[in-house]
């Protein structure tokens, strides 16, 4: 009797023994990464400002409790009416005088005038109102006229002042989503610049006091700390990336290794090990293909460490600068920082409404007509920002040396009747890299979700414009639309239309019903892609689809070459 085993059973036991050893390195391998990804997970942004770009984010969390469980009484307050315009500036006379002969009045022609003159005083008393946003103590009635627009609680219906009575006070999200009060304590406060206009002030130093001077120059520091802040950010950001991908590197290594020097006893000859099974030998080439791969990271990481010690100490240099001037000249509350924002936010008001819109500046049922999820709170505007995201990952990344970093914008949530959100700046003048850009929304229009899709939109031209500066009409994103705009002979403004192309894509397209135009569907797919699991959806739905996908596939081995 041969003492040699039957060469189906051998071949048999080698392949158990393979299987059980691919089947425990992939199971190392996916306990590693599901680590990993816990990791990543469980990393809290608690106590993080607001103004803190945190590069690691990958989207919105989800806001499973919007709205508050124990309803407030401030708009139950019988003194509400008159907390809100004690001890303020002489347009709260006026605009008292003014809003009793509306509400009284019957000739609809007077009604109007007066409709018309409360727009003017009222924007003058939220004027003497918006220096004392940062106070603490500011009364709540005086903070909800400046947040929602709630002059008069009896304007409400009894179901409207119970559901705005569950609005959360505090942003417990940490997302920069602002009302107008709190745009305008962060002004103050000096943690956010002011919003950018055409026109800037010169500042002249010859006939400056000491005092003035010495704030004129902390400004100035201000200003180049935010431009280093978005070089460290971004230098900090791709030296984890090359740490990240090291360690990862360095785990399937191991693991490899580990892998082979794994050796099962062979069954009747014990204690010998059985020799290598075939899979062990192939990651003999894996391993040479890691370790090239360790050593390219390495010169890339060594290199990142330089640029970010680099960034490190100019940022740093420039703390001790501003930290050297001392207390006095601190900004603590720059009251003429916020007179000037407040002229931006009015124009930003009216920019929500548009020429033809309702300019009433006072919240009343007679114009509030939104549903629950259809009133812009910070909660809803979050929730339809989350949505936008999940169709169009890449709206909110700025690329900076092949790096595609992830900065949602601030957001002001101004309290008009306006239909339409916009982009006031897609990023800081003084830092293109890491910086929030500025989009504003409408708290009372017919569809919320519009209204952000319209900010949205604006945002993603405007940084795709200012990416391909003056190319903006040949290259990028706006070059080929501005294309198709020039080739059909549109009029118009080209954005506008771009805008309202995206609302369809958004709205109509990622659902497959065809709207666009052929050529800007091509555009938008390589420019503005959906996510690959919607995309092999769609081209299930359609042979439109299917064509791009095939597209996609075709550029893809291209690349390769």
């Amino acid at each position: 009797m041969s003492d040699e085993l039957d060469p189906e059973i051998a071949a048999l036991l080698n392949s158990a023994t393979s299987d059980a050893s691919e089947e425990r390195y992939d199971l190392k391998a996916a306990e590693l990464k599901m680590k990993a990804k816990e990791d990543y997970e469980n990393r809290t942004s608690a106590g993080r400002s607001i103004h803190e770009v945190d590069l690691s984010l990958t989207e919105f969390a989800p806001i499973e409790k919007p709205f508050l469980e124990t309803p407030s009484e401030v708009f139950n307050d019988p003194a509400y009416y008159k907390t809100a315009l004690s001890n303020e500036n002489q347009s709260a006379q006026r605009v008292h005088q003014i809003l009793s002969k509306y509400l009284t009045c019957k000739d609809p022609k007077d009604r109007t005038v007066y409709r018309q003159q409360i727009v003017t005083a009222y924007w003058e008393l939220l004027r003497g109102m918006a220096g004392k946003a940062g106070d603490p103590n500011l009364a709540m009635p005086k903070r909800m006229m400046l947040r929602y627009a709630v002059l008069l609680p009896s304007l409400f219906r009894p179901e409207q002042k119970d559901f705005f009575s569950t609005f959360k006070i505090k942003n417990e999200t940490n997302e920069p989503v602002l009302y107008v009060d709190e745009w305008f304590k962060e002004i103050a406060a000096g943690r956010m610049n002011n919003s950018m206009t055409d026109e800037a002030k010169a500042v002249h130093t010859k006939n400056m006091s000491a005092d003035e001077a010495a704030s004129a120059e902390q400004s100035r520091l201000m200003q180049l700390q935010s431009k280093n802040s978005g070089k460290l950010q971004n230098a900090e950001n791709i030296l984890n990336i090359k740490e990240n991908e090291r360690a990862m590197l360095e785990t399937e290594l191991r693991t490899k290794i580990d892998n082979i020097m794994d050796h099962p006893v062979v069954m009747g000859y014990e204690p010998h090990k059985s020799a290598l099974s075939e899979f062990q030998r192939k990651t003999f080439a894996e391993i040479t293909d890691y370790l090239h791969r360790l050593s390219k990271n390495d010169k890339e990481l060594a290199k990142a460490f330089s640029e970010y010690q680099e960034a490190k100490e100019v940022f740093d240099n420039v703390q001790n600068k501003m930290q050297s001037g001392g207390p006095a000249i601190t900004i603590t509350n720059d009251t003429e920082a916020v007179k000037t924002e407040f002229d931006t936010v009015r124009q930003m008001a009216k920019m929500t409404i548009g020429r033809q819109g309702n300019q009433f500046p006072v919240f009343t049922r007679e114009f509030y007509h939104c549903t629950e999820k259809g009133t812009g709170v910070r909660e809803n505007v979050i929730e339809v920002l989350r949505w936008i995201e999940s169709l169009d990952p890449g709206v909110f990344h700025r690329v900076h040396k092949n790096v595609p970093n992830r900065i949602v914008p601030y957001t002001l949530l101004v309290p008009t009747y306006g239909d339409r959100g916009f982009c006031w700046e897609p990023f800081d003048r003084y830092n293109r890299v890491t910086s929030r850009g500025r989009i504003v929304v409408p708290m009372y229009p017919r569809d919320l979700q519009i209204a952000v899709l319209t900010a949205v939109a604006d945002l993603r031209w405007q940084v795709a414009k200012e990416k391909a500066s003056y190319y903006w009409m040949e290259e990028g994103l706006t070059g080929q639309y501005f294309q198709h705009f020039e080739q059909n002979k549109l009029k118009g403004d080209v954005k506008e239309y771009f805008i309202e192309d995206y609302i369809l894509w958004m709205t109509k397209e990622s659902t497959g019903v065809q709207r666009l135009d052929r050529d800007v569907r091509g555009i938008f797919w390589r420019n503005i892609p959906f996510p690959k699991a919607l995309k092999e959806d769609l081209r299930k739905r359609s042979l439109v689809y299917d064509e791009l996908c095939k597209k996609d596939a075709n550029r893809e081995m291209s690349d390769g070459y």
